[in-house]
Order: C-alpha cells, then sequence, then structure tokens
C-alpha cells in the first residue's frame, strides 16, 4: 500500500493515527492482523514486535472513537458507516408507558393542587404561631 509518509514521519504517529491513515487509503475494513502487519511493515518493525504488541493495538483500536468493529472480526473508520438504531416492539411499548406515567404524574399534581384550594388556610392563623426555643420550652414544664 503507497502512503506518501516518510518512515520518519510515521515514527512521530500513534499506531492508531497510522491505522487511519492506512484505512483511509485502503477504502475498505481490515481484519486486525492485516492492519497491525500493514502498520509493522510501514515502520519496519520486527516480528518479534508484531507478536509482543498486537494485543496493545487492539485495545487501542477498541477505545479509539475513530474505529468500528465490523463483523468477520474487520474494523473500519466509524465515519463510513450509519448508525441505524432500530426500535422492536418492546421499546414502543416501553416509550407508551413512560408517557402515560407522565400523564398520571399530571393527575396526581392536579389533584394535589384541588386539595390545597380545599384547605383554604386563613392568614390570621398563622398570626397566633410563635417560635419556641428550647430553653423556654423547658422552662415551661
Amino acid at each position: 500500500m503507497k502512503i506518501k509518509l516518510k518512515k520518519e514521519e510515521l515514527e512521530v504517529l500513534t499506531y492508531t493515527d497510522i491505522a487511519e491513515i492506512i484505512l483511509n487509503n485502503s477504502k475498505k475494513p481490515l481484519k486486525t492482523a492485516d492492519l497491525f502487519k500493514e502498520i509493522c511493515d510501514l515502520l519496519e518493525l520486527s516480528e518479534e514486535s508484531y507478536k509482543n504488541e498486537i494485543g496493545d493495538f487492539y485495545t487501542s483500536l477498541t477505545t479509539d472513537k475513530r474505529f468500528v468493529s465490523l463483523e468477520n472480526a474487520l474494523w473500519d473508520l466509524r465515519d463510513r458507516h450509519a448508525i441505524n438504531i432500530e426500535f422492536s416492539e418492546d421499546d414502543e411499548d416501553e416509550e407508551s408507558e413512560e408517557e402515560e406515567d407522565i400523564e398520571e404524574e399530571k393527575e396526581d399534581e392536579n389533584e394535589l393542587d384541588e386539595i390545597d384550594e380545599d384547605l383554604d388556610v386563613d392568614d390570621d392563623d398563622m398570626d397566633e404561631l410563635s417560635i419556641v426555643s428550647e430553653d423556654e420550652l423547658e422552662e415551661e414544664e
């Protein structure tokens, strides 16, 4: 695969940065092993390095938001793939249950408001109330 960067330029990049360049140039998804082999070839890394570092490379791919894992152990750039969210009937049932719960909460609030209106507390009754400290309470006993 032809990449227009020199080895010295590639050496300052992370493996995932190089993987992004490779996937952009390949225009197709690649398996983890093939992708990392390509990186090792570009950086002229030994077979020993390949064996020692492929696990870390895989972990990097799984945590990097630029990449998406596809079927058959293939990796590709996330921005090439639309996320298709499908809702099942169960999801729709949950949504309608949530809507019903919200309606019930509103009805409960309306009932509480009506009860508050029925109580109609007089402000005059509040005037007779006073705050008593604990010391005053003890003195009364």
